[in-house]
């Protein structure tokens, strides 16, 4: 009798692995204390152009997270609409896929799945702006009917714009987003590019006082660096990157990192996405990630914000020191040494 193999295992359930609604589905537990928060990731891929398309995956990722008890629901810049390409039909295709265009499904499908447990989705799609361009936006939407889908007080505008972004949107400039979830921790929203700059995560940390910060990314994998000196190469130099950054920037920052990256393929440009989402500790620990090459739903239960960040602060607390040294700006966020002590 042969031994199963890995799609047998899977099916199986073994070792928290299961195919549920075409995804691969990945469950952990963090902790055994029910109040903390439970999250989704969901490492998939936009179809491009097919706005509808992504509409159904959405939802069928929606089910799942729901089904495992999923307190909020992350997904990947652009999910709905995909990512840009270099051509006049992308300007055609994005105006329809503008967020405004979708209030009433966002309305009538997405937001009657949330109840007072699986209480909240993050996402992110382009939304009109000025001229001709877009804005970035990250938005949430809650189980309650409280707030508009695009409330200027539960979005957040991409800042740092890459590349072709350029073109197409038009950054935040200042913007930030943070939510407070009561005793359970204070979190912060970025976008992509946004999360190589450490000002930004710095007013985040140290100004806004968030645990987690929440990063949504179509991040790509493939870019070449080369050193033929010391016979050094690689050719997935972005991914790489993301796999660096997100541990370090979480331990520089003592801060939880939650990841949501996009993956596969882009169907017109051909760029590949490096998919990779996942959930580091203040301490730059990566405690779970996804498939850089595979559509997949993570879910992790119970995760301590509060807990695990106390853990690090007593051994060692950087914004303590911090403020030792530095003073905010008279006027500002922006810090300056202090001289006088």
């Amino acid at each position: 009798m042969r031994a199963p193999g890995f799609r047998e295992l899977m099916e199986e359930g073994v070792g928290n692995l299961r195919t549920e609604e075409d995804f691969l589905v990945v469950e952990r537990t963090y902790a055994q204390d029910p109040t903390k928060i439970s999250v989704g990731l969901a490492n998939i891929a936009a179809e491009v152009p097919d706005i509808e398309a992504n509409k159904a995956k959405i939802l069928r990722a929606l089910k799942v997270f729901k089904e495992h008890g999923t307190n909020i629901a992350v997904f990947p810049e652009f999910c709905l609409s995909g990512y840009f390409w270099d051509s006049e039909e992308c300007w055609d295709y994005m105006d329809a896929a503008v967020t405004e265009n979708h209030l009433d499904w966002l309305e009538g499908e997405v937001r009657p799945l949330l109840d007072e447990t699986f209480r909240v989705v993050v996402m992110n799609n382009i939304r009109r702006g000025p001229g001709r361009k877009y804005f970035n936006t990250t938005f949430l939407l809650g189980h309650h009917h409280d707030h508009e889908v695009l409330d200027p007080e539960f979005t957040y505008n991409k800042v740092f714009l890459p590349g072709i972004e350029k073109r197409f949107t038009e950054s935040g400039r200042d913007d930030r987003l943070v939510i407070s979830k009561d005793d359970r921790g204070r979190v912060g929203f970025t976008t992509c590019y946004d999360y190589l700059f450490q000002d930004l995560l710095r007013e985040y940390v140290i100004a806004d006082d968030v645990q987690a910060i929440i990063e949504l990314a179509s991040w790509r994998g493939v870019a070449t660096r080369d050193y033929p000196g010391l016979n050094v190469r690689t050719d997935q130099y972005y991914g790489q990157l993301w796999d660096t950054v997100m541990a370090a920037n979480s331990a520089m920052n003592q801060v939880w990192t939650i990841a949501c990256n996009a993956v596969g393929q882009h169907p017109v440009s051909g760029a590949r996405f490096w998919g990779g989402s996942g959930i580091w500790a203040p301490s730059g620990i990566k405690l779970v990630q996804a498939s850089h090459f595979n559509e997949e739903l993570l879910i992790v239960h119970n995760i301590d914000f509060r807990g695990a960040l106390a853990t690090e602060k007593a051994d060692f607390d950087y914004e303590f020191d911090f403020h030792e040294i530095y003073r905010p700006m008279e006027g500002g966020r922006s810090y300056t040494r202090n001289v006088d002590f």
